[in-house]
């Protein structure tokens, strides 16, 4: 027997994911080829766990030192999650440069709290958005 719950929260991450593909992430990448850079979101680059292929996410990152925080908004749903499980290489753009790194999944991280960090603005947005929250941590490898 199916949860109501589960139906309601796969019924959002479809929404969701229809939005961040044909209207959002469309945006991102164009103001991106433009020059046009935002504190709010920045490029994550993975490896398509099907295809061997370079994929290119927009993405809101706390950066550190050693690394960046990112949230999965759909955890493993999201392809960019899945892609990591199968190849934690990525690269994540840090203002006009690449990085390389190592992302790890960390879902004994507070998704709750890590959100706090990103700003009150990218924090809603994550609420709003999400179905499956997760933590990533991304350490530089560079």
């Amino acid at each position: 027997m199916t949860n109501i719950n589960d139906d309601k929260t796969l019924r959002k991450f479809r929404r969701e994911r229809a939005f961040g593909r044909y209207v959002l992430n469309p945006v991102v990448k164009g103001l991106g080829k433009l020059g046009v850079r935002t504190a709010m979101a920045t490029e994550l680059e993975t490896i398509g766990r099907k295809t061997g292929q370079a994929r290119r996410v927009p993405v809101s990152a706390q950066f550190d030192e050693a690394g960046a925080w990112i949230i999965s908004q759909h955890g493993t749903r999201s392809g960019w999650g899945r892609n990591i499980i199968v190849n934690p290489n990525i690269r994540v753009r840090h203002g006009n440069q690449w990085r390389t790194g190592l992302a790890t999944l960390r879902p004994d991280d507070d998704v709750v709290a890590r959100g706090r960090k990103f700003g009150r603005v990218a924090a809603s947005v994550v609420k709003a958005l999400e179905t499956t929250p997760v933590s990533v941590r991304i350490d530089f490898t560079d």
